[in-house]
């Protein structure tokens, strides 16, 4: 039988990628299957948000674990664990964090290389040697498992595209599988990672990239494109704008739901 690891590593073809969609729980991993998705993810922030938490190091290692469990608990599709900065500082830390994750069945991870909680991205020899440490857990399990290597400081506006290109060719040859280098100031600074690499490159879709097709994230080599907490955060809109009209009297944002019978027929798959 074939491993949801050796599954979700075949999905990564650079040039046709595909979705991985975030989800928050088992209604929303159970929803993501049946409309399609090839495999999920766990989102922290979707997550934290669940919790009544913000994102950002709020979440435990044992909450993560036991909140991917729970997609786990339906999932008939490969999922992939959001595990923030690796639940600590130490190269042991993300080590432990990949082995516990594939002892649950994730089919891969990713390790941020920022200082949670903060903005501060980790000095480069050290963010060096945690993906170095988690890429040998990975290898060392008894089944195929896919890091991502993530250089979120270009997000955060602590360092830029070059110095992001820097750090996941670093990481890339400590053995991650798959880099990230989540909102790039442009499109044309995430088709340089890309061919920076022989290796997948993962697109977050969010913000301006959202208004982005497929095609062109296509054209420019990215393999895999996830959610982050994009869809999470799509519901909350709803429920504030629905929220701010029903406080003052205005209930029809109430008429918009979805028909109970489409939910149902996804949830009793």
């Amino acid at each position: 039988m074939t491993h949801p690891g050796e599954t979700f590593r075949a999905l990564h073809i650079a040039g046709d990628p595909f979705i991985l969609a975030n989800v928050w729980d088992r209604g929303s991993a159970k929803m993501m299957q049946g409309m399609g998705a090839k495999a999920l993810a766990t989102s922290s922030a979707a997550h934290a948000f669940t919790m009544g938490r913000s994102d950002g190091g709020t979440l435990a290692r044992d909450e993560a674990l036991a909140h991917a469990s729970e997609i786990l608990s339906v999932a008939t599709v490969p999922v992939q664990g959001d595990f923030e900065n690796g639940f600590g500082d130490s190269p042991d830390d993300c080590a432990e964090t990949v082995r516990m994750a594939g002892e649950i069945g994730l089919a891969g991870i990713c390790i941020e290389d920022i200082i949670l909680p903060g903005d501060a991205p980790y000095a480069f020899d050290h963010a060096v040697e945690r993906i170095r440490a988690a890429a040998s857990a990975a290898r060392a399990l008894r089944h195929d498992f896919i890091l991502t290597a993530r250089a979120d400081g270009v997000m955060l506006g602590a360092y830029g595209t070059d110095e992001a290109i820097k750090r996941l060719k670093a990481f890339s040859d400590a053995g991650a599988d798959c880099l990230y280098a989540p909102m790039p100031p442009n499109m044309a600074d995430l088709a340089r990672i890309c061919k920076s690499f022989n290796k997948p490159v993962n697109a977050l879709i969010a913000g301006d990239f959202a208004g982005h097709s497929h095609a062109e994230f296509a054209a420019i080599g990215v393999a895999r494109m996830s959610l982050g907490s994009a869809l999470a955060r799509v519901t909350h809109r709803a429920i504030f704008d629905a929220t701010q009209q029903m406080f003052t009297g205005d209930f029809s944002a109430l008429q918009n739901g979805i028909c109970s019978y489409t939910i149902d027929q996804m949830l009793l798959k």
